[in-house]
């Protein structure tokens, strides 16, 4: 918004210096002033247009990159989705898995589902136990390291 507002400022001032260049050709087309004149309005009109074009170009890079991101969470999604199947969870482990996922502890997650927080630490447990994980770090691991690619460098992981 900034930088449009900064373009259609620019572009005032080249029409302002291009009227006042084409004044100055019908009186001296041969001076210094003139020259140095026209020569400045050329830059700031060169300017206006790189910098259009610069800002169109960034502009088609934020579209692609949020196209990218909705694609990648819809991707994600569609893994979640997927992994959960594949490991047999019910309907409320895999809402309760979502919400582990998203980061809500145990209190917040038996609030938002209408149950007591022992039933989703049971429900985690299982879920667990299902996924082969020994808790919500491994759980969410799990999924990081498909959005990554590949998993961690067997020499790294020893290491640590």
């Amino acid at each position: 918004m900034a930088l449009s507002i900064f373009l259609l400022i620019q572009t005032l001032a080249a029409v302002f210096f291009v009227g006042d260049v084409i004044g100055d050709l019908r009186e001296d087309p041969g001076s210094v002033h003139f020259i140095f004149e026209a020569f400045v309005t050329g830059t700031l009109v060169l300017g206006i247009l790189f910098g259009a074009f610069a800002l169109r170009r960034t502009i088609e890079l934020l579209r692609a990159q949020d196209q990218a991101l909705a694609v990648a969470r819809g991707a994600l999604s569609d893994v979640i989705d997927r992994q959960f199947q594949s490991w047999a969870l019910t309907p409320a482990e895999r809402d309760v898995g979502f919400l582990a996922l998203k980061g809500l502890d145990v209190a917040e997650i038996a609030e938002l589902r209408g149950a007591a927080q022992g039933t989703v630490r049971a429900q985690l447990t299982r879920i667990y136990s299902k996924a082969g994980v020994s808790g919500r770090a491994q759980f969410a691991a799990f999924f990081v390291e498909d959005l990554l690619g590949e998993g961690v460098p067997t020499q790294v992981a020893e290491a640590s």
